[in-house]
């Protein structure tokens, strides 16, 4: 988890790229326990609600010649993880009330650096802005290069800068959304922050999950990364036009994904040249369909 490795906390920050506005959403981490010797201990409730009782250790130990240190019990990091990704899914699932009540596809495109997340949507954008409303939050841990990028090729866009954070969240995406205002029926493309293990864990609200691998990774990336390919709903093979140049094969690729998620779908595609982008441009509008026609059951 990221409280875990120490990439929670900092700043992120909220660029409207149409307009140049900047908003600094602060994070608020879990606080550490105060002192070596200070106790919290919690505990969930059956209705799902979270309770905490403290104490400290202020009284004087007598006649201990030896030095000792309080360690929290191991069960604090969980319920610490615990308590982030409930208050992440509760921000989700209010996004995802306000995407379905406005028709809005969001797809939330996640792979490791490098893997050609910008190109894809450069591409995409450019093969679907003449018939379909298209939107971007684009997240990276600094600059707006690929934001500015994927306006320039005809999307709406925010660029949500996460400072030290590896991945985007519900709450940032909420406050992304506040800033982009998509319309009505649109395609929302959220291309999450470079990094195959952190953005897995955390639900936006989106439709659906695309897993991005390029073939310069290695086949072997999904049995490496399960919680990742785990996750997706639909795996691009991207860059296939470097096959001649790389030790990647396709089909153990997409059994190694198959062997982590058995119902992941797979497509290979060249964002660079083109190849099997309308595959992935077929597999968008059949979604899109389904998600208006699964708001009105």
């Amino acid at each position: 988890m990221c409280e875990t490795c120490g990439c929670g906390g900092g700043e992120t920050t909220l660029i409207d790229l149409q307009t140049g506005a900047r908003t600094l959403l602060e994070q608020q981490p879990i606080p550490p326990q105060e002192t070596a010797t200070e106790h919290v201990h919690g505990h969930f409730h059956p209705d799902g609600s979270y309770h905490e009782h403290d104490h400290s250790h202020d009284h004087e130990h007598e006649h201990h010649e030896h030095d000792h240190v309080h360690r929290a019990a191991p069960t604090t990091v969980v319920e610490l993880n615990a308590r982030i990704l409930a208050k992440n899914d509760t921000a989700a699932g209010r996004n995802r009330a306000w995407f379905s009540g406005r028709e809005i596809l969001a797809l939330n495109l996640m792979s490791g650096p490098g893997a050609g997340k910008t190109t894809l949507l450069e591409r995409t954008i450019a093969d679907l802005k003449e018939r379909q409303k298209l939107f971007v939050l684009e997240g990276d841990q600094a600059t707006d290069n690929d934001g500015e990028r994927v306006k320039a090729a005809g999307a709406a866009a925010v660029q949500i800068n996460t400072g030290s954070g590896c991945h985007l969240d519900a709450e940032m995406v909420a406050r992304g959304l506040a800033m982009l205002k998509p319309e009505f029926g649109s395609l929302l493309l959220i291309e999450n922050v470079g990094n195959l293990v952190c953005p897995a864990l955390f639900d936006l609200g989106e439709r659906k999950r695309v897993a991005i691998l390029s073939v310069t990774e290695g086949d072997d990336k999904p049995l490496k990364y399960p919680h990742m390919f785990r996750a997706a709903d639909l795996l691009l093979l991207n860059k296939i036009d470097l096959l001649p140049y790389v030790d990647f094969e396709i089909a153990r690729a997409t059994a190694n994904a198959r062997q982590i998620n058995p119902g992941i779908e797979v497509m290979s595609v060249s964002a660079r040249t083109g190849e099997g982008m309308g595959e992935w441009e077929q597999w968008i509008a059949k979604v899109q369909k389904d998600a208006r026609t699964g708001a009105f059951r």
